[in-house]
């Protein structure tokens, strides 16, 4: 049965919050209910808060009306802290500010930021947050702070407690505190008097007995995330310091961080990187002890099963590679410095340790940037893609323990036997071996009494070899609901106490987050656990980590791809159990929230570790709803295209001359009558029509052989270039004649198209046809330029996004053996590789400065470089925002549903208006078209600028 929450308190949010803040719809309670950890709780309302004044209200909603609430920003969190029954605060929208000063060396930062976000601001300055996890892409500060992340190299001297500088925070009572006011310590007195007044007394308390004092300098001697972080008593004296250090790692369950500021740490400029492969992992586990004497600053541990899983990586360092992995594990290891001189010295010092290190191929480190960011990437994406490759009709369960690194060796031992013993088959573990902290994977069947009894077992046998070892039950993943019934296991009875008073002094009613960090409920840990979930095959390794989240264009519209998937995991389990009125609500629900608005543009492929494209589910989803009419319409488009593109063109030509009254009025009536998924929305912004390709003329030479085939997008059809310009169609073909460059294009190039259309809406039939059509003109073209059909040219394409749709068409043909087929290649990178070396492009004719968007075919792609070799060769300055994300177009989808597009763009269009560049470019029309509007600054390709920089050379009289 659907939890909804109670109908009053509803109405007291919406009235206090606004209406659209406030979610009950079951899509919006089941999406956001999962995040990254085996647990999940459904809540009743979710809450959209953007500042400060929409968290007290909540609060103080959730005191009167007896809710708990529970705070959700990145939800990568894995010990189920960020999910709850009750009310849901998403954070992730509005808390998103960052300001960098003092030169990078502080940052202030809201929770919704994610650390990736912050420290692309941070480079510039050669600075970085001290927190490193390996989710950086996807956790939020919020949740950094939360859980007082560490990660690979940040040990416990430079975590988010040692950090954190400031914060304001609010209490459960709606109190904000800014920690960095002179004044701070008498607001907090004045407004809560019991709270300063139980802080002091516990700081007495503790500092009294030395006994109290050893068992936390013991404890947080290491990564430690079971409880709170009660060495806050024990190193200030100021009641507001200790305040602001229990909030960190208090996993959402004192009070809510709305801003921090955080002193940054300086990135070394200087790296080398290696990885050491060692028979077993406890030959690799007993070498640590003298690698962390040689200063590296990562040691990153990874067992067999991990390089086996990584092995499966199209991108998987050759090192992983080249290896038969059998019962090794390895080290990833990394030495850092300001200087290469300083790096050199400080290997040398090291060398001799190295070669003694009983590693099976003598050690190689690397400075090579992207040999290091392959390395780096097996090691940042291996929670995922090791979960993502479990057995079926299991589900991943992430354990994170510590222990002194000189017992580690001892400790994996114990724990391989262990894990044995309870039959759990090929275990992953793996971690920071410099902190002698490591996580482990097993995999258990969530659904079946006798494994959570295995589980449990399993679980008390843990906990007795942790603490035996003098370790902590928790490094830095938090204690949440997975260890929270063990606490008083890891403290003595008097510290258990201490924690229990902080959490009544802060949160007296039991509001926040109940159940995480302190529970009556000695079950808690295997409670509440996912079920387990197989549904579409494109999507089933999905283990929802979030990591795609940041890249989707419709996060803040609709739903993101973990989101999607995790909706029709739901619908598909409600089925099962036979809630016919919860699937005939998602269903209803998912036609606009997760298929009409989902761009199905790639970008969470590119995010995600094991390479999971959900636009692809979301394409053939559209697919299974086409009938058998509209497929045959999609077909005959397909066959009709050059007139398709033309009436599309003479019919934005008559809107064009039109009053706007006279299009906007009929143009809604049909969008109403039809649908707002059938028929484009007309806005005066969009561009009269283009023109037909076919009159385009390539002055070529015609006695030096064809460079390539030539197959410029129909968007140029439909489209006319911005203000009268010559269109990316005569730029290429201008660029390539001033260096003596031929093209040739088909001369069926009207009636083509790269499929896109299709693809994407599901029109299978219609894909077909034109792929074929396709394939035949570029077949055809070919042989009458050069009768070896082996020797084939290249396809260019003007377009980025109908490159990568060409190149799907060649891929696929060439998957089944296809002669016709062929490479493609984008007229950006083309331009970049043949014809920029034979340019002579002068100082004075280039630009001031560009703003540049790069599009996500362009991304995914890894045609960035080009495109930046293009606009450096004609810009002084380029600028690539740091909001940079794909601006949901997707072909038509941003005149089907322009609310997607001015979502997707905000960030972004807000940069670029305070760059305020002179001119701005991107590489794909449609895309164009979207920044154009978002921003009000004029959008062209960047080889229509290339093209006006290079005809500035050519001119008579043009100065150098």
């Amino acid at each position: 049965m659907e939890l909804k929450a109670p109908a009053r308190l509803i109405a007291d949010l919406r009235r206090e919050l606004g209406a659209e803040k406030v979610l009950d719809r079951a899509i919006d309670l089941h999406a956001r209910a999962h995040d990254a950890s085996h647990f999940l709780l459904v809540p009743e309302v979710i809450v959209i808060a953007e500042d400060i004044a929409s968290v007290s209200a909540v609060l103080q909603l959730a005191a009167e009306h007896g809710t708990s609430v529970t705070f959700r920003s990145g939800g990568t969190s894995l010990s189920g802290q960020s999910c709850g029954t009750g009310i849901q605060v998403d954070t992730r929208r509005g808390f998103r500010a960052i300001e960098v000063f003092d030169e990078g060396r502080r940052v202030r930062v809201q929770p919704g930021a994610t650390l990736r976000a912050v420290n692309i601001r941070l480079a510039r300055h050669g600075r970085a947050l001290g927190p490193d996890p390996a989710s950086e892409a996807a956790c939020t500060v919020g949740g950094v702070i939360a859980n007082n992340s560490s990660g690979m190299a940040a040990g416990i001297e430079y975590n988010s407690a040692k950090t954190l500088e400031s914060m304001t925070l609010v209490l459960t009572s709606g109190t904000v505190v800014d920690t960095s006011r002179d004044d701070a310590l008498q607001c907090l007195r004045a407004e809560e008097p019991g709270l300063v007044t139980e802080l002091e007394a516990l700081r007495d308390q503790v500092r009294a007995d030395p006994s109290a004092m050893t068992e936390i300098a013991e404890r947080f001697s290491m990564k430690n995330t079971m409880g709170y972080s009660l060495d806050a008593l024990c190193l200030h004296d100021d009641p507001v310091q200790i305040l602001l250090q229990l909030m960190v790692g208090s996993e959402g369950t004192l009070g809510f961080v709305a801003e921090a500021v955080f002193r940054t740490v300086p990135v070394h400029s200087h790296c080398a990187t290696g990885l050491l492969v060692f028979d077993s992992l406890d030959v690799a586990a007993r070498a640590l002890p003298e690698l962390v004497s040689t200063g590296a600053k990562a040691l990153e541990l990874m067992d067999a099963t991990s390089l086996k899983v990584a092995s499966r990586s199209p991108d998987v360092p050759s090192v992983i590679a080249d290896l038969t992995v059998a019962a090794h594990a390895a080290i990833l290891i990394e030495y850092r410095a300001d200087s290469a001189l300083e790096l050199d010295q400080h290997l040398a010092q090291v060398a001799s340790t190295l070669d003694r290190t009983p590693t099976t191929h003598p050690v190689e480190l690397t400075r090579d940037m992207s040999r290091r960011a392959q390395l780096w990437a097996v090691r940042k994406g291996l929670y995922a893609a090791v979960a993502g490759a479990r057995p079926s009709g299991t589900m991943a369960l992430l354990e994170d323990v510590v222990v002194p690194v000189q017992r580690l060796a001892h400790t994996c031992e114990e724990l391989s036997v262990l894990l044995a013993d309870h039959g759990y088959v090929d275990p992953v573990i793996f971690g920071h071996a410099k902190d002698g902290n490591i996580h482990f994977m097993l995999t258990e069947d969530t659904e079946d009494p006798a494994a959570l009894e295995r589980l449990a077992a399993f679980t008390e046998d843990l906990v007795e070899l942790v603490l035996r070892q003098g370790g902590n039950l928790k490094a830095e993943h938090g204690t949440g609901r997975a260890m929270a019934p063990f606490i008083d296991r890891q403290y003595s009875p008097d510290l258990v106490q201490v924690l229990h008073r902080i959490k009544a002094a802060c949160d007296p009613s039991g509001t926040l987050n109940p159940g995480v960090v302190l529970t009556a409920d000695d079950k808690a840990h295997v409670n509440h656990l996912k079920p387990v979930d197989r549904v579409d095959a494109e999507v089933d390794s999905c283990v929802e980590c979030g990591y795609c989240e940041p890249v989707c264009p419709s996060r803040d519209l609709t739903l993101t791809p973990r989101q999607r998937i995790v909706v029709r995991r739901e619908r598909e389990r409600a089925l099962s159990r036979g809630d016919r009125t919860l699937v005939a609500e998602l269903d209803s629900q998912q036609q606009y929230d997760s298929l009409q608005t989902c761009a199905a543009d790639g970008m969470c492929a590119t995010a995600c570790p094991v390479g999971i494209d959900t636009g692809a589910l979301v394409k053939r989803l559209r697919e299974e709803s086409r009938g058998p009419a509209q497929q045959r319409l999609g077909k005959l488009a397909a066959n009709r295209w050059s007139a398709v593109t033309q009436a599309a063109g003479r019919g934005l030509d008559a809107a064009s001359a039109l009053p706007s009254a006279a299009i906007a009025w009929p143009n809604a009536a049909v969008r109403s009558m039809l649908g707002a998924e059938t028929v484009p929305l007309w806005t005066p912004d969009l561009p009269s029509g283009g023109r037909r390709r076919s009159g385009v003329n390539l002055e070529g030479d015609p006695v030096k052989p064809v460079a390539a085939l030539f197959l410029p997008s129909c968007q140029g059809a439909m489209f006319s270039a911005p203000d009268g310009s010559r269109g990316a169609q005569s730029s290429v073909a201008e660029l390539c004649g001033i260096v003596g460059l031929n093209l040739v294009m088909p001369k069926q190039v009207d009636a083509l198209c790269c499929g896109t259309p299709w693809s994407s809406k599901g029109l299978a039939e219609g894909h077909e046809a034109m792929a074929e059509q396709v394939l035949d003109s570029v077949d055809r073209t070919r042989r009458l330029v050069n009768d070896r059909v082996e020797d084939l040219l290249p396809v260019v394409v003007d377009a980025s996004s109908c490159t990568e749709g060409v190149a799907s068409i060649m891929a696929a043909a060439s998957a089944a053996g296809d002669p016709r087929a062929g490479r493609v290649i984008d007229a950006v990178s083309f331009v970049a590789e043949h014809v920029l070396p034979r340019l002579e492009i002068e100082p004075g004719q280039r630009i001031e400065s560009l703003t540049l968007h790069p599009t996500c075919s362009t991304m995914k792609a890894g045609g960035e470089a080009d495109l930046l070799r293009v606009a450096r060769a004609v810009a002084h300055q380029v600028h690539v925002p740091d909001d940079w994300a794909c601006c949901g177009f997707a072909g038509d989808r941003g005149m089907l549903h322009p609310e997607l597009t001015a979502s997707a763009t905000a960030a972004e269009a807000r940069e670029v208006q305070q760059i305020n560049a002179a001119d701005h470019a991107s590489s794909n029309r449609a895309c164009e078209i979207a920044m154009t509007r978002a921003t009000g600054r004029t959008y062209r390709h960047v080889l229509e600028v290339a093209a006006d920089v290079a005809a500035r050379g050519t001119e008579p009289g043009t100065p150098a």
